[in-house]
Protein backbone atom coordinates (compact mmCIF):
# COMPACT_ATOMS: atom_id res chain seq x y z
CA UNK A 1 0.00 0.00 0.00
CA UNK A 2 3.29 2.29 1.39
CA UNK A 3 4.66 1.68 -2.40
CA UNK A 4 1.86 2.34 -4.05
CA UNK A 5 1.10 6.03 -2.29
CA UNK A 6 4.55 6.74 -3.52
CA UNK A 7 4.23 5.90 -6.84
CA UNK A 8 0.53 7.58 -6.90
CA UNK A 9 2.76 10.65 -5.63
CA UNK A 10 6.08 10.74 -7.87
CA UNK A 11 3.18 10.35 -10.86
CA UNK A 12 1.41 13.33 -9.58
CA UNK A 13 4.66 15.38 -8.72
CA UNK A 14 6.21 14.92 -11.70
CA UNK A 15 2.52 15.60 -13.89
CA UNK A 16 2.58 19.07 -11.79
CA UNK A 17 5.99 19.89 -12.74
CA UNK A 18 5.15 19.20 -16.21
CA UNK A 19 1.71 21.52 -16.04
CA UNK A 20 4.16 24.08 -15.07
CA UNK A 21 6.59 23.71 -17.31
CA UNK A 22 4.36 23.65 -20.20
CA UNK A 23 2.84 27.02 -18.79
CA UNK A 24 6.00 28.75 -18.08
CA UNK A 25 7.18 28.13 -21.76
CA UNK A 26 3.51 29.33 -22.86
CA UNK A 27 4.13 32.52 -21.05
CA UNK A 28 7.43 32.60 -22.63
CA UNK A 29 6.21 31.68 -25.92
CA UNK A 30 3.32 34.63 -25.65
CA UNK A 31 5.96 37.17 -23.91
CA UNK A 32 7.71 37.12 -27.84
CA UNK A 33 5.02 38.14 -29.63
CA UNK A 34 4.19 41.78 -29.96
CA UNK A 35 1.09 43.27 -28.47
CA UNK A 36 -1.35 44.28 -31.32
CA UNK A 37 -1.13 47.76 -32.52
CA UNK A 38 -4.73 49.16 -32.61
CA UNK A 39 -3.81 52.37 -34.30
CA UNK A 40 -2.95 50.59 -37.48
CA UNK A 41 -7.25 50.08 -37.74
CA UNK A 42 -7.08 53.72 -38.45
CA UNK A 43 -4.63 53.81 -41.61
CA UNK A 44 -5.65 55.66 -44.63
CA UNK A 45 -4.26 55.95 -47.97
CA UNK A 46 -3.19 59.70 -46.86
CA UNK A 47 -0.98 57.62 -44.22
CA UNK A 48 0.83 55.43 -47.08
CA UNK A 49 3.63 57.84 -49.01
CA UNK A 50 3.63 54.87 -51.68
CA UNK A 51 0.45 55.87 -52.76
CA UNK A 52 0.59 59.54 -51.85
CA UNK A 53 4.14 60.56 -52.91
CA UNK A 54 5.70 60.77 -56.68
CA UNK A 55 2.12 59.35 -58.32
CA UNK A 56 2.33 58.35 -61.79
CA UNK A 57 0.06 59.14 -64.51
CA UNK A 58 -2.47 56.79 -65.47
CA UNK A 59 -0.91 54.05 -67.98
CA UNK A 60 -4.29 51.70 -68.47
CA UNK A 61 -6.77 49.43 -66.80
CA UNK A 62 -6.32 46.38 -64.83
CA UNK A 63 -8.99 44.22 -63.74
CA UNK A 64 -9.34 42.03 -60.67
CA UNK A 65 -11.95 38.88 -59.80
CA UNK A 66 -12.98 38.04 -56.64
CA UNK A 67 -15.33 34.84 -55.93
CA UNK A 68 -18.80 35.43 -54.96
CA UNK A 69 -18.90 31.70 -53.12
CA UNK A 70 -19.72 31.86 -49.14
CA UNK A 71 -19.15 28.29 -48.67
CA UNK A 72 -17.13 25.76 -49.33
CA UNK A 73 -19.27 23.17 -50.78
CA UNK A 74 -21.52 21.07 -48.86
CA UNK A 75 -20.30 22.05 -45.70
CA UNK A 76 -20.96 24.89 -43.16
CA UNK A 77 -17.71 26.66 -43.63
CA UNK A 78 -17.55 29.62 -44.39
CA UNK A 79 -15.51 31.32 -47.05
CA UNK A 80 -14.93 34.21 -49.34
CA UNK A 81 -11.76 35.83 -51.28
CA UNK A 82 -9.04 37.10 -49.00
CA UNK A 83 -8.80 40.57 -48.30
CA UNK A 84 -5.67 41.18 -47.96
CA UNK A 85 -4.76 39.34 -51.39
CA UNK A 86 -7.13 42.04 -52.60
CA UNK A 87 -5.82 44.85 -51.23
CA UNK A 88 -2.13 44.80 -51.56
CA UNK A 89 -2.38 43.88 -55.10
CA UNK A 90 -4.90 46.80 -55.73
CA UNK A 91 -2.63 48.98 -54.39
CA UNK A 92 0.46 48.16 -56.46
CA UNK A 93 -1.63 48.42 -59.46
CA UNK A 94 -2.84 51.88 -58.52
CA UNK A 95 1.04 53.14 -57.21
CA UNK A 96 1.73 51.93 -60.73
CA UNK A 97 -0.46 54.67 -62.78
CA UNK A 98 -3.72 51.47 -62.99
CA UNK A 99 -7.04 52.33 -62.99
CA UNK A 100 -8.68 49.10 -61.10
CA UNK A 101 -12.03 47.89 -61.33
CA UNK A 102 -13.64 44.84 -59.27
CA UNK A 103 -15.27 41.90 -60.89
CA UNK A 104 -16.82 38.38 -59.74
CA UNK A 105 -19.41 35.62 -60.74
CA UNK A 106 -22.27 36.79 -59.96
CA UNK A 107 -21.50 40.61 -59.13
CA UNK A 108 -22.65 42.59 -56.21
CA UNK A 109 -21.16 42.09 -52.62
CA UNK A 110 -19.22 39.31 -52.65
CA UNK A 111 -18.25 37.77 -49.00
CA UNK A 112 -15.34 38.58 -48.12
CA UNK A 113 -12.40 36.88 -45.09
CA UNK A 114 -10.71 38.76 -43.00
CA UNK A 115 -7.99 37.69 -40.79
CA UNK A 116 -7.05 40.18 -38.36
CA UNK A 117 -3.38 38.92 -37.48
CA UNK A 118 -2.57 39.20 -41.20
CA UNK A 119 -3.52 42.61 -41.51
CA UNK A 120 -1.63 45.13 -42.34
CA UNK A 121 -1.49 49.18 -42.50
CA UNK A 122 -2.74 48.20 -47.04
CA UNK A 123 -5.19 46.17 -45.77
CA UNK A 124 -6.87 48.96 -42.95
CA UNK A 125 -6.43 51.60 -45.46
CA UNK A 126 -8.25 49.64 -48.16
CA UNK A 127 -11.00 49.21 -45.49
CA UNK A 128 -11.08 52.94 -45.22
CA UNK A 129 -10.78 53.69 -48.68
CA UNK A 130 -14.51 54.92 -49.66
CA UNK A 131 -13.73 54.57 -53.29
CA UNK A 132 -12.06 50.97 -52.95
CA UNK A 133 -14.95 50.07 -50.83
CA UNK A 134 -17.66 51.52 -53.34
CA UNK A 135 -16.08 49.05 -55.92
CA UNK A 136 -15.72 46.21 -53.70
CA UNK A 137 -19.36 46.55 -52.98
CA UNK A 138 -20.56 46.97 -56.34
CA UNK A 139 -18.51 44.35 -58.39
CA UNK A 140 -18.96 44.13 -61.78
CA UNK A 141 -20.45 40.73 -62.78
CA UNK A 142 -18.12 38.42 -65.05
CA UNK A 143 -20.62 37.87 -67.95
CA UNK A 144 -20.74 42.01 -68.21
CA UNK A 145 -16.63 42.78 -68.95
CA UNK A 146 -15.78 43.97 -71.59
CA UNK A 147 -12.11 42.60 -71.96
CA UNK A 148 -10.50 44.91 -74.27
CA UNK A 149 -10.78 47.46 -71.87
CA UNK A 150 -7.98 46.21 -69.94
CA UNK A 151 -4.71 45.32 -69.70
CA UNK A 152 -4.11 42.62 -67.33
CA UNK A 153 -6.24 40.68 -65.25
CA UNK A 154 -5.78 39.16 -61.75
CA UNK A 155 -7.78 36.43 -59.99
CA UNK A 156 -7.81 36.44 -56.19
CA UNK A 157 -7.16 34.09 -53.75
CA UNK A 158 -10.11 32.84 -51.46
CA UNK A 159 -11.21 29.10 -50.86
CA UNK A 160 -14.32 30.09 -52.95
CA UNK A 161 -12.54 30.10 -56.41
CA UNK A 162 -12.33 26.45 -56.07
CA UNK A 163 -16.12 26.78 -56.61
CA UNK A 164 -17.23 29.46 -59.07
CA UNK A 165 -13.80 30.42 -60.72
CA UNK A 166 -13.09 26.88 -62.73
CA UNK A 167 -16.20 26.57 -65.02
CA UNK A 168 -17.40 30.35 -65.61
CA UNK A 169 -17.78 30.58 -69.15
CA UNK A 170 -16.78 34.12 -69.01
CA UNK A 171 -13.97 33.68 -67.04
CA UNK A 172 -12.82 31.53 -69.70
CA UNK A 173 -13.41 34.04 -72.57
CA UNK A 174 -11.56 36.56 -70.78
CA UNK A 175 -8.47 34.94 -69.94
CA UNK A 176 -8.39 33.49 -73.22
CA UNK A 177 -8.86 36.65 -75.12
CA UNK A 178 -6.66 39.01 -73.01
CA UNK A 179 -3.83 35.95 -73.32
CA UNK A 180 -4.37 35.70 -76.54
CA UNK A 181 -3.91 39.43 -76.82
CA UNK A 182 -0.86 39.36 -75.40
CA UNK A 183 -2.04 40.76 -72.05
CA UNK A 184 -0.77 39.75 -68.48
CA UNK A 185 -2.80 37.11 -66.63
CA UNK A 186 -2.22 37.23 -62.81
CA UNK A 187 -3.38 35.02 -59.90
CA UNK A 188 -2.32 33.87 -56.84
CA UNK A 189 -3.19 30.98 -53.81
CA UNK A 190 -6.48 29.84 -54.57
CA UNK A 191 -6.58 32.14 -57.79
CA UNK A 192 -5.33 29.84 -60.57
CA UNK A 193 -8.40 27.84 -60.69
CA UNK A 194 -9.73 30.36 -62.97
CA UNK A 195 -6.91 28.84 -65.28
CA UNK A 196 -7.81 25.16 -65.27
CA UNK A 197 -10.09 24.64 -67.96
CA UNK A 198 -9.10 27.74 -69.98
CA UNK A 199 -8.56 26.17 -73.84
CA UNK A 200 -6.48 28.60 -76.22
CA UNK A 201 -7.35 28.51 -79.84
CA UNK A 202 -5.10 25.81 -80.54
CA UNK A 203 -7.41 23.70 -78.39
CA UNK A 204 -4.70 23.63 -75.77
CA UNK A 205 -4.75 23.86 -72.04
CA UNK A 206 -3.62 27.60 -71.47
CA UNK A 207 -1.55 26.03 -68.68
CA UNK A 208 0.43 23.29 -70.52
CA UNK A 209 4.32 22.90 -70.13
CA UNK A 210 3.82 26.52 -68.71
CA UNK A 211 5.75 27.20 -65.04
CA UNK A 212 2.75 27.30 -62.79
CA UNK A 213 2.35 27.74 -58.78
CA UNK A 214 -0.25 27.95 -56.51
CA UNK A 215 -1.74 27.17 -52.94
CA UNK A 216 -0.30 23.54 -52.43
CA UNK A 217 -1.76 19.88 -51.87
CA UNK A 218 0.45 20.33 -48.64
CA UNK A 219 -0.72 23.98 -47.30
CA UNK A 220 -4.19 22.36 -48.28
CA UNK A 221 -4.24 18.94 -46.35
CA UNK A 222 -2.44 20.51 -43.49
CA UNK A 223 -4.92 22.79 -42.18
CA UNK A 224 -8.17 20.97 -44.07
CA UNK A 225 -7.48 17.12 -43.66
CA UNK A 226 -10.48 16.49 -45.97
CA UNK A 227 -9.67 18.88 -48.46
CA UNK A 228 -9.84 16.02 -51.26
CA UNK A 229 -13.34 15.41 -50.53
CA UNK A 230 -14.88 19.13 -49.27
CA UNK A 231 -13.37 21.17 -52.79
CA UNK A 232 -13.81 19.47 -56.36
CA UNK A 233 -9.88 19.01 -56.66
CA UNK A 234 -6.95 19.75 -55.22
CA UNK A 235 -5.70 22.87 -57.04
CA UNK A 236 -1.86 21.72 -57.29
CA UNK A 237 -3.20 18.26 -58.71
CA UNK A 238 -5.72 19.70 -61.20
CA UNK A 239 -3.16 22.07 -62.26
CA UNK A 240 -0.55 19.83 -62.96
CA UNK A 241 -3.17 17.55 -65.03
CA UNK A 242 -4.01 20.15 -67.38
CA UNK A 243 0.40 20.15 -68.23
CA UNK A 244 1.33 22.74 -65.91
CA UNK A 245 5.04 22.84 -64.49
CA UNK A 246 4.20 23.30 -61.18
CA UNK A 247 6.75 24.70 -59.20
CA UNK A 248 6.49 25.46 -54.84
CA UNK A 249 8.33 26.79 -52.81
CA UNK A 250 8.31 26.48 -48.45
CA UNK A 251 4.67 26.11 -47.05
CA UNK A 252 3.19 29.26 -46.54
CA UNK A 253 5.79 31.48 -47.69
CA UNK A 254 6.74 33.93 -50.76
CA UNK A 255 7.11 31.70 -54.01
CA UNK A 256 6.03 32.63 -57.60
CA UNK A 257 6.05 31.15 -61.51
CA UNK A 258 6.72 33.97 -64.55
CA UNK A 259 6.46 32.23 -67.75
CA UNK A 260 6.09 34.83 -70.31
CA UNK A 261 2.33 36.57 -69.82
CA UNK A 262 1.51 34.70 -67.23
CA UNK A 263 2.15 35.32 -63.46
CA UNK A 264 1.04 33.15 -60.20
CA UNK A 265 1.93 32.78 -56.76
CA UNK A 266 1.64 30.12 -54.22
CA UNK A 267 -0.40 31.87 -51.28
CA UNK A 268 -1.09 35.10 -49.60
CA UNK A 269 2.55 36.15 -48.80
CA UNK A 270 3.40 35.85 -52.73
CA UNK A 271 0.95 39.10 -53.73
CA UNK A 272 3.57 41.64 -53.74
CA UNK A 273 5.87 39.17 -55.60
CA UNK A 274 2.81 38.71 -58.04
CA UNK A 275 1.89 42.25 -58.35
CA UNK A 276 4.59 44.06 -59.40
CA UNK A 277 6.06 41.07 -61.40
CA UNK A 278 2.63 41.29 -63.58
CA UNK A 279 4.45 45.68 -63.48
CA UNK A 280 7.20 44.45 -64.84
CA UNK A 281 5.72 42.07 -67.78
CA UNK A 282 3.41 45.32 -68.53
CA UNK A 283 6.64 47.44 -69.15
CA UNK A 284 7.34 48.86 -66.10
CA UNK A 285 9.63 49.32 -63.03
CA UNK A 286 7.77 49.42 -60.01
CA UNK A 287 7.39 51.93 -58.11
CA UNK A 288 10.05 51.81 -55.28
CA UNK A 289 8.04 50.84 -51.95
CA UNK A 290 8.93 50.60 -48.49
CA UNK A 291 9.17 46.56 -47.19
CA UNK A 292 6.45 45.88 -44.50
CA UNK A 293 7.44 43.99 -41.39
CA UNK A 294 5.71 40.41 -43.02
CA UNK A 295 7.82 40.76 -45.68
CA UNK A 296 10.82 40.53 -43.92
CA UNK A 297 10.15 38.10 -41.83
CA UNK A 298 9.14 35.91 -44.83
CA UNK A 299 12.68 36.82 -46.29
CA UNK A 300 14.21 35.27 -43.36
CA UNK A 301 12.04 32.23 -43.04
CA UNK A 302 13.42 31.46 -46.68
CA UNK A 303 16.69 32.26 -46.01
CA UNK A 304 16.16 30.00 -43.06
CA UNK A 305 15.01 27.21 -44.82
CA UNK A 306 17.80 27.34 -47.39
CA UNK A 307 20.58 28.60 -45.56
CA UNK A 308 20.09 27.72 -41.92
CA UNK A 309 19.28 28.96 -38.59
CA UNK A 310 22.98 30.86 -38.53
CA UNK A 311 22.29 32.55 -42.11
CA UNK A 312 19.04 33.51 -40.39
CA UNK A 313 19.85 35.33 -37.59
CA UNK A 314 22.57 37.37 -39.38
CA UNK A 315 19.95 38.36 -41.92
CA UNK A 316 17.61 39.66 -39.04
CA UNK A 317 20.89 41.23 -37.25
CA UNK A 318 21.39 43.29 -41.12
CA UNK A 319 17.40 44.06 -41.27
CA UNK A 320 17.37 45.48 -37.93
CA UNK A 321 20.65 47.37 -38.03
CA UNK A 322 19.85 48.89 -41.62
CA UNK A 323 16.06 49.11 -41.41
CA UNK A 324 15.37 49.91 -37.72
CA UNK A 325 11.97 48.34 -38.94
CA UNK A 326 10.62 45.91 -36.60
CA UNK A 327 10.01 42.10 -38.27
CA UNK A 328 6.51 40.30 -38.00
CA UNK A 329 7.92 38.24 -35.15
CA UNK A 330 4.21 36.47 -35.36
CA UNK A 331 4.68 35.24 -38.53
CA UNK A 332 7.63 33.23 -38.09
CA UNK A 333 6.00 32.21 -34.36
CA UNK A 334 3.52 30.58 -36.56
CA UNK A 335 6.11 28.87 -38.69
CA UNK A 336 7.34 27.24 -35.18
CA UNK A 337 3.57 25.82 -34.79
CA UNK A 338 3.36 24.53 -37.92
CA UNK A 339 6.71 22.69 -37.78
CA UNK A 340 5.34 21.16 -34.41
CA UNK A 341 1.66 19.94 -35.92
CA UNK A 342 4.34 18.62 -38.74
CA UNK A 343 6.31 16.89 -36.05
CA UNK A 344 9.47 18.85 -36.51
CA UNK A 345 10.36 19.49 -32.96
CA UNK A 346 14.33 20.80 -33.78
CA UNK A 347 12.58 23.41 -36.63
CA UNK A 348 10.11 24.37 -33.91
CA UNK A 349 12.98 25.13 -31.47
CA UNK A 350 14.93 26.67 -34.48
CA UNK A 351 12.26 29.42 -35.28
CA UNK A 352 11.59 30.25 -31.73
CA UNK A 353 14.87 30.96 -31.40
CA UNK A 354 14.83 33.24 -34.53
CA UNK A 355 12.02 34.85 -32.61
CA UNK A 356 13.43 35.20 -29.40
CA UNK A 357 16.40 36.79 -31.48
CA UNK A 358 13.96 39.49 -33.55
CA UNK A 359 12.69 40.44 -30.09
CA UNK A 360 16.24 41.76 -28.95
CA UNK A 361 17.35 42.74 -31.69
CA UNK A 362 14.32 45.25 -32.02
CA UNK A 363 14.80 46.20 -28.82
CA UNK A 364 18.77 47.01 -29.33
CA UNK A 365 18.46 48.62 -32.30
CA UNK A 366 15.25 50.42 -31.16
CA UNK A 367 17.05 51.51 -27.83
CA UNK A 368 20.23 52.93 -29.56
CA UNK A 369 20.16 56.61 -31.00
Amino acid sequence: MFKKYKVLKWTLLGLGTLIAIVFAFGFWFMSLIPAKNETLESTTISDLAYLTENTIPRRGNILVVVTSTDTMGATDKSTGYELTELARAYYVFQANGYEVDIASPAGGTPPVVIDDEDMGPFDFAFLNDEEAQKKVSQTIPTKDVVGDEYQAIFFVGGKGAMFDFPDNKAIQSMVQELYQSNRVIGAVCHGPAALVNVKLDNGKSILNQKKVSSFTNDEELLLIPDAASIFPFLLQDKLTSQGALFEKGPMYLDKISHDGYLVTGQNPWSVWSVAETMIKQLGHTPKPRKITDEEHAVRILNTYHKNGKKRAKEQIEETSKDTKQPIQRVLIAKHSIIAAMQGNIGQFFDLIGLVSFAKKMEEQHLESP
